[in-house]
């Protein structure tokens, strides 16, 4: 990786807020730091948009390709990237529509470039979009696939979960700890970002399903005792 740009990749199942929250992270980012902040949009939306289909298992590699080099282009002229989905995404989806692993491994090595991944939780309601949407139904086991790739190759990551303009807040508070870090032409303003991050009650490790019992553990475990949840795919 040529640039150094801090890159913080938003991924989870559809419909649970990855666009907004890049955009409104992207400003609040900007807002904070005063560092070039920018976030990119996610290449399948205008893929489907323009093809007027969804793509077949074999134009899976250039869609992760694309995704990979817009955010690469955007890194190179900014101080903090804010990506809407990456390769790991399609790679999860090969997986899970056409029982193809083969993009994992390189989705898997690019993901290590990012500096944080935040997994949006699945407490929001879905909503239809077009092509891009496959029903409620495709949540549970796409979020079991993500979890299990960053679990097991050990990316840092977190969870972003919350209502409204609570969701916002679980994303900075998950990303001040980095950005603290840096520093930069506003570091006045990170004092808040340290208040922020001292305020957060100590973090314990749970169990391999989730990294915030305190929002997800029942209810994922009331979802494997009815036949829903990970364990019952």
């Amino acid at each position: 990786m040529a640039d150094d740009a801090l890159r913080i990749a938003i991924v989870g199942a559809e419909s649970t807020g990855k666009t907004a929250l890049a955009q409104a992270l992207a400003q609040r980012i900007a807002l904070l730091t005063g560092q070039r902040c920018t976030w990119v949009g996610e290449h399948l939306r205008a893929w489907c948009d323009g093809h007027g289909r969804t793509p077949r298992p074999d134009e899976q590699p250039a869609i992760a390709a694309a995704q990979q080099a817009l955010i690469d282009t955007a890194a190179s002229g900014h101080d903090v990237v804010v990506c809407d989905t990456t390769p790991l995404m399609t790679a999860v989806y090969s997986d899970w529509l056409f029982n193809d692993t083969s993009l994992q491994a390189r989705a898997v090595a690019w993901q290590r470039l990012c500096h944080i991944t935040l997994l949006t939780a699945l407490d929001i309601t879905w909503q239809p979009d077009g092509l891009q949407r496959d029903g409620p139904q495709v949540r549970m086991p796409v979020d079991s696939r993500v979890r299990s790739l960053l679990i097991g190759h050990a990316l840092p990551w977190a969870l972003v979960a919350g209502q409204g303009d609570a969701r916002l807040e679980s994303a900075v508070d998950a990303v001040a700890p980095l950005l603290r870090a840096r520093g930069g032409p506003a570091a006045g303003l990170f004092s808040r970002l340290a208040l922020r991050d001292a305020a957060q009650p100590a973090w314990r490790w749970a169990c391999d399903s989730c990294d915030a019992p305190e929002c997800e553990h029942a209810l994922l475990r009331l979802r494997q005792r009815l036949g829903t949840g990970p364990a019952a795919e």
